[in-house]
């Protein structure tokens, strides 16, 4: 450590009722690391005490006042934990932080993280940070807030609701990704296909077991409906990399036998953005190189081969040197010509 930082606050907010710290009306010196804590639990109990008052309508002042205090306790112990930029974080400082916030028969790591939905996304960041940091602080050689979610796995739920396969939640990922602050959206969908492509072995039998409920809710809710330009286009990108993943060949396979999904890349390939229609080329590409392609795929492409054939002639992405790209697209073109002469035979 190069540094220690030792961070210096203004006075503390009073608490209410008996056992709550009071502080004076100027402070001589800035709150330590325990007593940052100790600030921080009283206010979130407050909050949590008065919860229907964050939902919806008009705060009352010191409802208010509380949020604000509670966001700058918050940020308070992240500057402990990670310094200022300036000043590295105080190993001591840090190490005294997190036995008081781990302090037996306190429950601030439960109270921190059930208060997130009632403070605003600042918030959630630093306490996503401050709650990250502590999983990395030994106490007397223990990680104690490892130990403490072992303890409390049900906590795991709320932390992750939604994040995990098998979780019930899980379908929510679809209406999460079109929320409409861009900040939660791109949040939500770096999540979502993390899940999709981390585990691969996870990630296929999930699939064998959840195909028709999850690729109609995939293709309804951000490839079709979704006017967002951002979902549209990452959607397309992900469904190529699941796709072509090969853990996931037999998903490739039973999705690229759908003559509903041909047609959705098909009509994509006509959409006005260049990227989308650069993308669903990438998916569309699949159904033709398809080796068991079902007759319906089959009558499809042949029916329409002399529209695609005319758009594939001029259809270039944005770098026009893609040699990648361009040839992928000449095997496209070559296969559907297969398909003439196989017809004619």
């Amino acid at each position: 450590m190069t540094g220690c930082l030792w961070p210096c606050v203004g006075a503390a907010v009073a608490g209410d009722g008996a056992g709550h710290r009071k502080a004076g009306l100027f402070r001589s010196k800035p709150r330590t690391p325990a007593e940052v804590v100790q600030h921080v639990r009283d206010l979130v109990t407050y909050v949590l005490d008065n919860k229907d008052g964050c939902c919806g309508g008009k705060r009352d002042a010191k409802l208010e006042h509380r949020m604000v205090e509670l966001s700058k306790g918050i940020k308070e112990m992240k500057g402990i934990l990670y310094g200022n930029g300036e000043e590295d974080p105080c190993e001591e400082a840090c190490k005294q932080l997190t036995k008081e916030f781990f302090r037996k028969n306190t429950d601030t790591f439960r109270q921190l993280i059930v208060s997130l939905q009632y403070v605003d996304l600042e918030t959630q960041k630093d306490v996503t940070q401050v709650i990250a940091n502590l999983q990395r602080q030994k106490v007397d050689s223990r990680l104690v807030a490892s130990e403490y979610l072992e303890a409390n796995l049900d906590l795991l739920d709320i932390l992750m609701s939604g994040y995990v396969l098998e979780s019930p939640h899980f379908r929510t990922f679809f209406d999460h990704i079109q929320f409409p602050d861009f900040n939660i959206q791109s949040d939500v969908f770096k999540t979502f296909k993390e899940l999709m492509t981390r585990h691969k072995s996870s990630v296929a039998e999930f699939f064998s077991k959840n195909y028709d409920w999850f690729f109609a809710e995939f293709n309804s809710k951000l490839i079709l409906s979704a006017s967002n330009y951002f979902i549209r286009r990452q959607a397309v990108q992900l469904l190529r990399d699941i796709l072509l993943e090969r853990s996931n060949s037999a998903v490739m396979v039973r999705y690229v036998s759908s003559k509903e999904h041909l047609m959705i890349h098909m009509n994509l390939l006509r959409d006005e953005s260049i990227a989308i229609q650069v993308e669903a080329f990438h998916v569309f590409k699949l159904f033709v190189a398809n080796k068991e392609q079902p007759p319906e795929i089959t009558s499809i492409l042949r029916a329409n081969r002399s529209k695609l054939l005319r758009f594939l002639k001029d259809f270039t992405t944005v770098e026009k040197d893609d040699k990648k790209f361009e040839a992928d697209k000449a095997t496209v073109i070559s296969e559907i010509l297969a398909l003439v002469g196989a017809e004619k035979q």
